[in-house]
């Protein structure tokens, strides 16, 4: 529970109509206590961090102006969402974040009728706002409807798409948008529309004249407030290099400071007022009030808990490497070795392992912002002219480039390898992140070569082979570090297609993808059976395949990833096709969305540890249990 005495204003807020008791003039206090919170309680917990920090005013001059749930906040990604969930009604449990049974990380529509709109990927929420104005007006309903959107997510083409629907719209939907302008996205935002807020950010001269001509002005239809409005698009010209979001449509205002919550709930108040479609622009620093994370933005953009006065501290001493680890060793010892290899990142040069790349190679690397359709058809492009792009995309964001590896890649038989990070079970970040489907939506794909890692050389081995390969090539690994298997320096490659016998048994024969290899032994070296590491989703090893059916009473396929349409199902396509009647029991994720927990949690409820796989091996076939060894009785 909170502690009234530190946290006197704070403690009554159980709801934002709590929040709407207090006077104006205490807001700037409300505002420290939920910073102060805030750092104490993703303290304990770990969490997204530094976003959150940097909208504590927004958020609370938010839910003090509009009438939610009844008016409509949707948040953007919801890295910033923290402060809103302690506001409404979540402030006691904001320690359980990301945990199992506790309360997501981002807005979830089913945890609480104040998060309007689930999100976990980006650009989302000017699409979703307008879509709720829009049926809001055919009902007939006077409800606001507010969108709030990074500027990092104003990299991505999706958000444009919405601002340039809902600026030409007519009769004009009423919709505030605003553009929290932080500089960052987890790391620094890149790219055109960046340089543009940054000039925009200066014409501070521009907006006072401007404010103070609307109130001499007037009624906005006369002839004269309509001349000087087109005389002022020109007239600003002068000023910032780009009017774009009025060209759009919207009704600009600001720059503003998003930390004076005194100066937001003005500015809020007039923004009430007005009709069609209206953008806010302000500026904030991420990680606002807690030095450190000001001063490390990175770092602090999502954290594992700590002591809010020591800051996060380096953990000593040898640590096995992560699969990402992995990836962006391999990346720079091949571009040692082959200078044609370009790399692309849509936005996630830390989280796909691309530092050392972009240090090492800067005039190979490309961070394209968050524009994943944008990434994979830029590398058909690099592609067509020679060069090898590797794009590095967690398994979750490539879904959202999906057609450009059809339409683009694919059919063009274009050689560009994807390094496909966090496949399978992800875990703390819930359903939107996870990266469940990937077997499924890439094995389905002409001309895919489609790979998934064992073991941490092994990954090594296949993004030689698939970048080595002509066409179009997958590698999909796991979050986190593997077994521990050494790694080798070389850049060998595998032979294509070819699965690798791991133990060699009798009856059932386990035939195990990716990251589920290293249970599949455990429980087979325990039965006596047969494992094989697949290695290949696509092209399967056929002839092993075949040759184990003649000799086997039955098969197990295990992946991390759901059993609908996965590696289990191109199996059975196979033996289907070659007319070959063998028992066949598909373990892998199940066909629903996982909430947040743990890796190795959403694993066992899926019965895909060695627990669950053994229990399903020996379920289904019974006879096994009376073939395994007795443990002889203690004596009494």
């Amino acid at each position: 529970m909170i502690d009234s005495t530190r946290y006197p204003r704070l403690s009554r807020i159980d709801a934002p109509a709590d929040l709407r008791q207090f006077g104006e003039d205490e807001l700037p206090s409300i505002a420290d206590e939920l910073r102060a919170y805030l750092i104490e309680s993703v303290g304990k917990s770990g969490g997204h961090f530094g976003a959150g920090l940097g909208v504590i005013e927004l958020t609370t001059a938010l839910h003090y102006l509009y009438n939610t749930p009844e008016d409509r906040l949707v948040w953007d990604v919801g890295h910033q969402c923290y402060p809103h969930k302690i506001l409404t009604g979540r402030r006691d449990s904001i320690h359980t974040v990301k945990q199992q049974h506790g309360i997501a990380p981002f807005p979830k529509r089913d945890e609480s009728e104040f998060d309007t709109f689930g999100v976990g990927h980006s650009s989302t929420s000017i699409s979703a706002a307008l879509g709720m104005a829009i049926a809001n007006a055919h009902a007939g309903n006077n409800r606001k409807v507010v969108a709030i959107i990074g500027d990092g997510a104003m990299t991505a083409g999706m958000a444009y798409e919405a601002l340039n629907h809902a600026g030409g719209m007519e009769p004009e939907p009423n919709l505030l948008v605003i553009l929290n302008d932080n500089r960052m996205s987890i790391s620094e935002n890149v790219g055109g529309v960046t340089k543009m807020l940054g000039k925009l950010t200066g014409s501070q001269t521009l907006n006072a004249l401007r404010e103070g001509g609307k109130k001499l002005l007037g009624d906005k239809n006369k002839p004269t407030a309509r001349f000087v409005r087109r005389w002022e698009e020109h007239w600003k010209g002068m000023f910032v290099p780009s009017t774009l979001f009025e060209e759009m449509g919207f009704h600009y205002t600001g720059p503003i400071d998003g930390h004076d919550v005194k100066a937001l709930v003005a500015a809020l108040k007039t923004l009430k007022k007005l009709k069609g479609p209206q953008l806010l622009h302000v500026i904030t620093t991420k990680g606002k009030g807690y030095e450190l994370a000001e001063d490390d933005q990175i770092g602090y953009h999502a954290v594992s808990p700590f002591d809010p006065t020591l800051g996060l501290v380096s953990k000593s001493g040898a640590k096995k490497p992560t699969y990402t680890d992995v990836f962006g060793d391999w990346l720079c010892d091949m571009a040692a070795a082959d200078p044609q290899l370009l790399a692309i990142t849509p936005a996630m040069r830390e989280g796909s392992g691309l530092v050392r790349f972009s240090k090492e190679y800067p005039e190979r690397y490309f961070d394209v912002a968050i524009a994943e359709q944008h990434a994979v058809t830029l590398a058909a492009g690099m592609a067509c002219e020679g060069a090898k792009p590797v794009v590095a995309i967690y398994s979750t964001f490539l879904q959202r480039g999906y057609d450009q590896l059809i339409h683009d890649v694919a059919i063009q038989k274009l050689d560009v390898l994807f390094a496909i990070d966090r496949g399978g079970v992800v875990g703390p970040d819930g359903a939107t992140h996870a990266g469940n489907l990937d077997l499924s939506y890439l094995r389905c794909v002409p001309h895919m070569v489609v790979m998934a890692a064992s073991d941490e050389n092994e990954c090594r081995q296949m993004l030689s082979t698939g970048y080595r390969h002509e066409g179009p090539a997958a590698v999909r690994y796991p979050r986190g570090t593997g077994p521990g298997v050494a790694l080798q320096t070389d850049l060998d490659t595998l032979p294509i297609g070819k699965a690798q016998l791991r133990h060699h048994g009798s009856r059932v024969a386990l035939l195990a993808f990716g990251a589920l290899v290293s249970a599949a032994e455990k429980v087979g070296a325990e039965l006596g059976l047969t494992v094989v590491n697949m290695r290949f989703v696509k092209p399967l090893d056929r002839a092993l395949i075949l040759e184990l059916a003649k000799t086997h009473e039955g098969f197990v396929t295990l992946e991390d990833n759901v059993v609908a349409g996965g590696a289990g199902s191109a199996i059975a396509e196979l033996l289907a096709a070659e007319d070959v009647q063998l028992p066949i029991l598909h373990l892998g994720l199940p066909d629903a969305f996982q909430h947040h927990a743990s890796r190795e949690d959403l694993l066992s409820q899926a019965g895909l540890d060695v627990a669950g796989i053994r229990a399903s091996v020996l379920s289904r076939w019974t006879h096994l249990n009376s073939e395994l060894p007795q443990t002889p009785r203690s004596a009494a």
